[in-house]
């Protein structure tokens, strides 16, 4: 059995998604494990990450309507907004998404759908640098 870690930065351009599966595809791919389990973690508080379709950016652009509707910026409701108005709905959105999700590994490749893209999820209007650490544990 054998674990091999790495990290990397993402630039995001502000609210909305970034497709990383290439990246995460090449990198599990360099650490020649076969078989196993791929884990990957944001290390932020206003950036989560997601599994959805890859194919039609429309269902990215629906979930963040969805999300602008359920958790909207400026709601009065919020005491923390040492940010700005987007701090505390970020946070929220986060609490709602994912920080880590695990992936199975075959073939030294993520076990993906057909349609399944793997993303980071920014949820400030700025843009961003994000971590993102990726740990595979399994079999070479």
């Amino acid at each position: 059995m054998s674990c091999v870690s790495t990290s990397f930065f993402v630039s995001t351009r502000g609210r909305g998604t970034t497709e990383i599966t290439r990246r995460v595809q090449s990198a599990v791919a360099d650490m020649n494990i076969e078989r196993g389990l791929c884990t990957l973690f944001v290390h932020h508080t206003s950036a989560s990450l997601l599994i959805n379709e890859n194919a039609d950016p429309d269902v990215r652009r629906d979930l963040d309507a969805f999300l602008a509707r359920l958790v909207p910026d400026g709601d009065p409701l919020f005491v923390h907004v040492d940010e700005g108005p987007d701090d505390m709905p970020a946070h929220i959105r986060t609490a709602l998404g994912q920080t880590s999700i695990g992936i199975p590994v075959v073939d030294r490749r993520c076990d993906l759908g057909t349609w399944q893209g793997i993303f980071l999820w920014e949820h400030r209007l700025a843009p961003h640098e994000r971590k993102i650490t990726l740990t595979v544990v399994g079999q070479g």
